[in-house]
């Protein structure tokens, strides 16, 4: 059976990458950037603990992130969790009636794979979850775009 085996991230949405200073302010460190262009945003990485927070801020005006914004402002977008079998997980998920926006795993940040939980099966919370350094390569034609 697929575990979940830490929280790996909260991701916040920011309109810019200004947000940072905040984070600094505060005594966190950021160590990364990456853009992520199948989502259309750049992410700033902020390690807390065995955690970390993940500044998203949108690169242009198409997007899920860019979409959040608009919608609802700044604030935390999803909770990360890190499992050991994402495929096994997502099996789980979907055999118990949970509604995914991804059934099947696509590229995310850093080499992992990633899926997401939509956020009316969590009670108003956008899951993803992450598996990193998954071996094995993504289905023919996986859609690499989130649409929640």
């Amino acid at each position: 059976m697929a575990r979940i085996l830490r929280i790996n991230h909260i991701g916040l949405a920011v309109q810019d990458a200004q947000a940072r200073a905040f984070w600094e302010a505060l005594g966190l460190e950021c160590t990364g950037t990456e853009a992520v262009p199948a989502e259309g945003v750049e992410v700033s990485f902020f390690p807390a603990g065995e955690s970390r927070l993940e500044l998203l801020h949108p690169r242009g005006e198409e997007g899920p992130v860019q979409k959040f914004l608009t919608n609802r402002g700044e604030g935390v977008h999803h909770i990360c969790f890190e499992v050991d079998d994402l495929r096994g997980l997502l099996g789980q998920l979907a055999a118990a009636g949970v509604e995914l926006v991804n059934p099947e795993p696509r590229p995310g940040a850093e080499g992992s794979l990633v899926a997401f939980i939509h956020p009316r099966a969590a009670h108003g919370v956008l899951i993803e979850l992450r598996q990193s350094g998954a071996p094995g390569e993504l289905p023919a034609g996986a859609d690499n775009a989130a649409q929640y």
